[in-house]
């Protein structure tokens, strides 16, 4: 709820402004860090509405704004870039500096808002990279990515990037009673690849808001381990099945990179589906019967009421644009017809299935997985083919150190 700004003291006004004007100061003053720094930037949402609504009241709210964030910021060594309107750049030396300093910003807003004195929604994003100077000001990618963050955020959320996210879990240096909360993975504006996110969660302040503001949905799909060994030829005309068809099925026997391969197209297809694409492991699921509830959970659905989960996921699944990646699912082939239903239920449903053995329903394209294979020793070593040599060579070694160290069950199918 938005409280309108209320008028200060008679000679408040005054000394509030010196303060921001001699804080503006101080922070701008400072020579712009270089190297490694983390950039911040901030809005107020709903500023153009709250400026509609307060009329010449807007401008005692902007300056209340503006003190409190800038005392925030100097007091962590915060160096104001740029401040346009209601909207602030500021760059940090370290990475606990622009996360305790976002965190004490939320928090002095939220303190202000509860005094009654007025009541603003800002939004901030944080990320990590090199400070590239212009003359007097950052440009380059990381200047960039740190305004879209800062763009998917909603009002009284602060989001980071996967740099700033790692570096703030592993710091010492950050605030008691800050936490750090993956969110997934969501494609940004002008951005090529999607984003993972990360949103800070401060005791004390709301922490429960919508999906960060992006092109398309949640990207949940694992990280990537160990090196990709490029397979142009597969990936494309992979993305030419799921264009033409529902269910596409990726078979063949273990070791063949197919959820690697699966995996990767789910990732450059994912801003064609707006509502996410979920990676969905059936690794460890023996039980047909489970598979239901393992979608359900990966989709952080429960159960409603007397409705089974599989009706629960259909209607959830209804009219989204969704990719679901159902991995190893020859351990549960019995339960193929729950991807008929779902499919049958929601028309706007894509799914990809990695399995040693088609499902052998209605719809399916199968699409079988060449093993990876090795350069042919009698051919010429050409550069080309000794680096194709040495990605083939260092995956299988990775593949066999995983598998030698892993301690998951995995049920062997004779093939």
């Amino acid at each position: 709820m938005l409280l309108e700004s209320q008028r200060p003291p008679v000679g408040a006004e005054g000394h509030d402004r010196d303060a921001e004007t001699c804080l503006a100061s101080e922070m701008i003053a400072q020579d712009l860090p270089t190297g490694t720094v983390t950039f911040l930037f901030t809005d107020i949402e709903g500023s153009t509405r709250l400026l509609h609504e307060l009329g010449d009241r807007y401008g005692d709210l902007l300056a209340e704004h503006h003190l409190l964030l800038r005392r925030a910021f100097s007091r962590h060594r915060g160096v104001e870039v740029s401040t346009e309107g209601d909207a602030f750049f500021v760059v940090f030396p370290s990475v606990p500096d622009a996360v305790n300093a976002a965190s004490e910003a939320q928090r002095q807003l939220f303190r202000h808002a509860a005094s009654g004195r007025s009541s603003v929604a800002v939004r901030m994003g944080l990320h990590t990279g090199d400070a590239e100077l212009f003359g007097d000001n950052y440009g380059g990618l990381d200047v960039h990515r740190a305004a879209r963050i800062s763009s998917a955020a909603h009002g009284g959320q602060v989001l980071l990037s996967v740099v700033t996210a790692q570096h703030a879990m592993r710091s010492p240096k950050v605030s008691e009673g800050i936490r750090v909360k993956e969110l997934g993975r969501f494609r940004l504006k002008d951005l090529d690849e999607s984003e993972q996110l990360f949103q800070l969660c401060i005791d004390g302040l709301p922490s429960d808001f919508p999906p960060p503001s992006a092109l398309g949905g949640t990207v949940q799909l694992p990280p990537r381990l160990d090196q990709f060994v490029e397979r142009k030829k597969e990936i494309a005309e992979l993305r030419s099945l799921l264009a033409r068809h529902r269910l596409v099925t990726l078979t063949g026997p273990g070791g063949t990179g197919k959820t690697r391969l699966a995996t990767e197209v789910a990732a450059i297809a994912s801003g064609d589906f707006p509502h996410g694409v979920f990676f969905v492991p059936l690794e460890s699921i023996t039980e047909p019967d489970l598979v239901p509830s393992t979608i359900a959970g990966t989709l952080s659905l429960r159960e409603a009421g007397m409705r089974t989960v599989l009706e629960t996921v259909k209607d959830y699944l209804a009219h989204k644009a969704i990719l679901l990646l159902l991995d190893n699912f020859e351990q549960v082939v019995s339960s193929a017809p729950v991807v008929s239903e779902m499919l049958l239920a929601a028309t706007e449903l894509r799914v990809i299935v990695t399995s040693r053995a088609p499902l052998n329903i209605t719809g399916e394209q199968e699409y079988p997985v060449p093993p990876l294979s090795m350069p042919d020793p009698t051919e010429p070593a050409t550069r080309p083919r000794c680096a194709d040599m040495r990605r083939s060579n260092s995956l299988w070694s990775e593949r066999e150190r995983s598998l030698q160290t892993s301690t998951s069950p995995r049920r062997m199918l004779p093939w």
